[in-house]
């Protein structure tokens, strides 16, 4: 027969699993001694029966039965007692913090006759008639379902009748009507009066426990945490000590240290006479701290060591529940408190300098996702703003500008020295050149995967993309909302990537101290001085010493080069070339496309050959001494070709209108019908475009090499690695190999030098890590493109998803998360691992890396650690967060466990 319940005296802070970290932390406190009311978890495991059957294990309630009689046995006194009746509450408690999300319910086993026995035994009809209906008040709307107004608004009417602001205030002969009219409205809401029998009571509130396990905002919140949704809440029946009891009772919640700033010492609030809901509802203003010292001097002394030696035992800033009842001292619940970025950084370190914990485990106190928030500008906390709208939060950061509607008014606001934010429907790769010269983007249309977003965390710009309510007119020059225009071009406008925030006018924004350090921007000596820039430094600087991964990043520009190493990058990961053939160059690739003969061809590729060498050597100059992979051309065409219906209905009313069509539009639009595709992401792309137009990747291979042998007659160290995309065959690359090596032994021959590059391939489709064995036999190397192989693994558009049926996925728990945002483990990752496994069994020393966004993602990281890979390749910006997560991985190794 399976145990469904533990007493508190059976368990540890080990079995959160089993009994959620409320009930495990309860029992780790009772095993210290520390004073924890009676009482008994239900576990997890219940939880999950009564979701897979509808209804609790039927071995429940004896089990329960037979605890609540040990906690009877302790106590002497019974449930539903009329003379001294034993009141308990039942709370929820999952193994993951859910603060707020589940049910609680107090003051179980007040009745109409044993709320009598409470006054006569407490000696104050007020407080049990307080107790009452706050049993009721609960009860009500957590077990029946009662709109929880309809109580505040009698509760309201007593507390206006009686000309008092305060439900203290009430009598208990106020309170005792109050009583009367919420069982009446329970009464009439449901059709059944309030149970008397406190063992129904206590039944029906478990199983409302269970229930709010699927709660609407628990679901929400789950979503949003990457909370997994089968873990279920464990159900904590706990015997209830009476901060309302009189004015010698109190309840409070207290940290061990400033969770805001992680200042040492304890911080707090409390509330004279109430119960623990009062404190965190904001019901009533709470005292803070330092005021309990006054006023109750030995509870303050016993909590403040009580406090010291959880922090000591959990060595981390606790947060703690607690209740004094007539001067008594009672612990209703400890955890490891939530803390922001700042703080826990601190914290860490602080540790470290108390001696509580070493370097290394400081590391694992701290996330990349908490560094991500360090890095970008932020808005003041304190400054005014007027939010008009929220889109999706796509990339981190806060940025001000006037609003433009076109590359070409950014760069004009540029050269007057102002800022711009680019507006649009949504972005296009002919927007690249004012996405760059802007402060920050903002699209009407698209998610957290649109071109928009993953551009702007690569140039790390600011992005709010997916605003929905805006109807951005671009020709008009207008955002609309319904039929009202708020806001025109050159209007400012404030944007918040980490919120998903827009604001009206300019909010005032703080730049980042700790990305000012790393790059050098600011004084050393400055930045030492500032407690949080030192401990950052400090941090990255025993995950650089832990990790084994190695942290490159994407990077297509010199600037871009130059920044990611900065930032700590050890060489790039991913040029993506097809970047460089946006803006002014863009026809050239359409030339390309459009030449008649080889003649022309040749042509073309001489006239892109120089270009692209002095593309090459500034970023292997900025990068010199240290890995640079060159992926060859890989433009999905519709990027870079017109739009075929644009270009038809152009050119047919030009004929409509008697004007003699234009012989070079005409053989465009020939070459675009013959070309078009339905899904070009799929298409003539990467080396299936270089198989068609042969001397294309030779042309590129030249350029790279020239470049290289150029710095190397400078002294320098340019290290190259050639990258051929798209690949899904072994054929394939026997097929384009020889006009690669022959280019490079050519290059060497000329130039004298011996130029050894590794030319190796990407690894994008499912049927390429299927088949890594065949692929290592002609490639050096694999670099994990994990933005399509997730397309091509899910049958999901990256530039769609997020604009259709995602949401409906994510709201009923299919999708935790995107999954071009963090790594699908299962599907995507089991493909990398069996492209790793695979290529590896053919060339044991293959070197491996990830150069999609999920190598700057802090969830994805540690399972790229876990297949053994060498390295992860992220826009620049993220190489920091990338280079903690790394070292986390190392550290927290066999505690891994893949995510769905």
């Amino acid at each position: 027969m399976t145990t469904y319940v533990q007493m508190f005296q059976q368990g540890s802070k080990e079995q959160k699993g089993l009994l959620g970290g409320k009930g495990a932390n309860l029992a780790e406190m009772v095993r210290l001694g520390l004073p924890v009311p009676p009482g008994f978890t239900i576990t997890t495991e219940a939880c999950r029966w009564y979701m897979t059957h509808g209804s609790a294990p039927q071995e429940l309630t004896a089990q329960v039965d037979e605890a609540m009689a040990r906690v009877e046995r302790e106590l002497g006194r019974r449930l539903g007692d009329v003379e001294d009746p034993l009141l308990v509450a039942v709370r929820s408690g999952s193994k993951m913090s859910m603060p707020g999300m589940m049910e609680t319910v107090l003051n179980v086993g007040l009745n109409d006759e044993t709320v009598q026995g409470l006054a006569r035994k407490s000696g104050s009809p007020r407080f049990a008639m307080d107790s009452y209906r706050r049993l009721l008040q609960m009860y009500g709307r957590t077990v029946l379902d009662v709109d929880a107004a309809l109580f505040e608004d009698v509760l309201e009417e007593a507390k206006k009748e009686r000309g008092v602001s305060s439900d203290v205030e009430l009598t208990a002969e106020d309170l005792t009507a109050v009583v009367g009219r919420f069982q009446q409205i329970i009464l009439e809401q449901t059709g059944y009066p309030f149970p008397q029998d406190p063992r129904e009571q206590l039944r029906a509130s478990i199983i409302a426990v269970f229930e709010s396990w699927n709660a609407p905002r628990a679901v929400v919140y789950r979503n949003t945490e990457r909370i997994p949704h089968d873990l279920g809440t464990a159900v904590n029946v706990c015997s209830m000590v009476l901060g309302n009891l009189d004015d010698d009772s109190a309840s409070g919640v207290a940290f061990t240290r400033d969770p805001a700033t992680g200042a040492i010492g304890a911080h707090g609030d409390f509330l004279v006479n109430a119960q623990g809901e009062d404190v965190v509802a904001g019901i009533r203003n709470t005292r803070s701290l330092p005021e309990l010292e006054q006023l109750m001097p030995a509870v303050y002394t016993e909590l403040m060591d009580i406090m010291h030696r959880l922090e000591m035992h959990y060595r981390d800033l606790c947060d703690v529940e607690f209740t004094v009842e007539s001067g008594k001292l009672w612990m209703l619940q400890t955890r490891v408190g939530k803390r922001i970025a700042e703080a826990a950084f601190r914290i860490a370190t602080t540790l470290v300098d108390e001696g509580v914990i070493d370097e290394r485990e400081a590391l694992t106190r701290v996330t990349g996702a908490q560094l991500t928030r360090l890095l970008f500008p932020r808005f003041a906390a304190d400054a005014p703003r007027e939010a008009i709208a929220r889109g999706m939060d796509a990339s981190p950061g806060a940025a001000v500008g006037r609003i433009a509607f076109t590359t070409a008014e950014v760069l004009r606001l540029q050269r007057d020295g102002e800022s711009a934010i680019l507006v649009r429907r949504e972005t296009n790769p002919d927007d690249l050149e004012g996405m760059i010269a802007s402060a920050g983007i903002l699209t009407s249309r698209g998610g957290r995967t649109s071109h928009a977003a993953v551009v702007a965390r690569g140039l790390g710009r600011t992005a709010v993309c997916g605003v929905e309510a805006f109807d951005v007119d671009e020709n008009a020059g207008e955002i609309r909302v319904g039929d009202e225009v708020v806001a025109r071009a050159g209007d400012i406008l404030s944007i918040d990537g980490s919120t998903g925030e827009v604001f009206a006018g300019a909010v005032p924004v703080e730049p980042s101290a700790v990305v000012q350090s790393l790059t050098g921007e600011i004084d050393p000596d400055v930045a030492e001085a500032d407690e949080l820039v030192a401990s950052v430094h400090r941090l990255l600087e025993v995950a650089d010493r832990a990790r084994r991964m190695r942290v490159r990043a994407n990077a297509d520009t010199p600037e871009d080069a130059a920044r990611a190493r900065a930032l700590g990058a050890e060489g790039i990961g991913l040029v993506r070339t097809e970047h460089m053939f946006l803006g002014d160059r863009r026809h050239l690739v359409e030339d390309l496309v459009l030449a008649a003969d080889e003649f022309e061809r040749g042509q073309v590729l001489d006239s892109l050959l120089p270009m692209q060498r002095e593309d090459f050597v500034g970023i292997l100059r900025a990068m010199d001494g240290r890995s640079v992979t060159v992926r060859l051309l890989d433009p999905p065409l519709h990027e870079f070709l017109p739009d075929l219906t644009e270009l038809s209905v152009k050119l047919a009313r030009q004929e409509a209108q008697g004007v003699e069509r234009d012989a070079h539009e005409e053989k465009v639009l020939a070459a675009v019908r013959r070309l078009h595709e339905q899904n070009p992401m799929l298409g003539l792309r990467g080396v299936r475009l270089a198989l068609t137009i042969p001397g294309l990747y030779g042309m590129q291979t030249r350029a790279i090499l020239e470049a290289a042998a150029k710095l190397r007659s400078e002294g320098l160290d340019p290290r190259v690695e050639i990258m051929i995309p798209l690949v899904s065959s072994v054929r394939e690359l026997r097929e384009i190999m020889p006009e690669v090596t022959a280019v490079r032994d050519a290059v060497c021959r000329e130039t004298g030098m011996d130029l050894a590059t590794s030319i190796g391939t990407m690894i994008e489709l499912p049927r390429a890590a299927l088949r890594a064995d065949e692929l290592a036999q002609e490639a050096d190397f694999f670099s994990f493109g994990t933005n399509d192989l997730t397309q091509t693994t899910w049958g999901f558009s990256r530039d769609d998803v997020e604009a259709g049926f995602f949401f409906t996925y994510r709201d009923r728990g299919i999708l935790l998360s995107s999954p071009f945002e963090t790594l699908d483990q299962f599907g995507v990752g089991e493909l990398v691992r069996i492209g790793a496994e695979r290529g590896r069994s053919t060339k044991p020393e293959l070197k491996l890396g990830i150069c999609g966004e999920h190598g700057g993602d802090p969830a994805s990281i540690a399972f790229f650690h876990h297949v053994g890979l060498d390295y992860v390749s992220c826009s620049p910006f993220r190489v920091p967060v990338a280079r903690l997560e790394a070292g986390r991985a190392a550290l927290l190794e066999e505690e891994f466990t893949p995510q769905h």
